[in-house]
């Protein structure tokens, strides 16, 4: 169940000129998360902006209450955020989300991000590799600059490929290609994929041809986070176009099969 937790910044690195990690004490919270959760963060006391953010959980450390997020800043909200001081309490609502990445059936994973969608695969593939599965990661971006976690994953990765559409920096092209290329030799037996819409669909078709379970998490813009706004909603896959029903990512997801949702 969520819960209101007023947590303190106690770090704050940027990574990218952009992109920025925030670590803070939310024990609370923390405690009941799990890979593929997300957070509502309240960026100010201000009446705007009004609604929270979402952001993925990027890592935990459940022991000391510790929980990290990573965000990009894409208007005033992030930007207000980026800006909070060291010793500043976060008005954070969660763990939310009703489904997240579940691998214990499944020894060989592959987990799949691009962009910025890479930062909730890393809990996840840290969570994996300290129970002792094989866990294959590929990470596509699109040039050097872009480039992000490459050391983190690693450390969490039997077999770690990184890729650049330019070819500026590592393998040229897509991560996709790479993944294919690994189920038709048998290397993989499950795919978790985070990323940009136009990737998320690449993976899904490729798991839907192959039959290999597959479990995306889709971030859509969202409004409350607990499933009141109804702004978050995909269509369930297989349901008409003359009739058709929705899930709710907030509220059913974030994560979902492959076969249960049209993206």
């Amino acid at each position: 169940m969520a819960k209101k937790e007023l947590a303190e910044l106690i770090g704050k690195e940027q990574l990218k000129s952009d992109i920025f990690k925030i670590t803070m004490k939310a024990p609370e919270i923390v405690k009941d998360a799990k890979p593929g959760h997300f957070i509502q963060v309240r960026v100010s006391e201000q009446v705007e902006p009004f609604l929270r953010r979402p952001i993925s959980i990027y890592n935990m450390d459940k022991e000391n209450g510790i929980l990290e997020m990573i965000f990009q800043v894409k208007g005033k909200g992030t930007e207000i955020l980026s800006k909070k001081e060291i010793g500043t309490k976060i008005d954070l609502l969660g763990p939310l989300g009703n489904r997240e990445f579940r691998y214990d059936n499944f020894n060989n994973l592959a987990v799949i991000g691009g962009g910025i969608g890479v930062f909730p695969l890393y809990e996840l593939a840290k969570s994996a590799k300290k129970d002792d599965k094989n866990v294959n990661i590929y990470l596509g971006f699109r040039s050097k600059e872009f480039v992000v976690l490459e050391d983190e994953f690693k450390k969490v990765a039997d077999e770690f490929t990184l890729t650049t559409d330019d070819g500026s920096y590592a393998k040229e092209g897509f991560a996709i290609t790479y993944l294919e290329k690994d189920i038709d030799e048998g290397k993989v037996d499950s795919i978790y994929a985070c990323g940009p819409l136009p990737m998320l669909k690449a993976v899904q078709k490729l798991a839907l041809e192959k039959d290999i379970p597959c479990q995306l998490s889709l971030e859509e813009r969202m409004g409350c986070g607990v499933g009141v706004c109804l702004g978050c909603a995909v269509k369930k896959a297989g349901t008409p176009e003359d009739a058709p029903d929705y899930w709710h990512v907030c509220k059913a997801g974030p994560v979902f099969e492959a076969k249960e949702v049209e993206i």
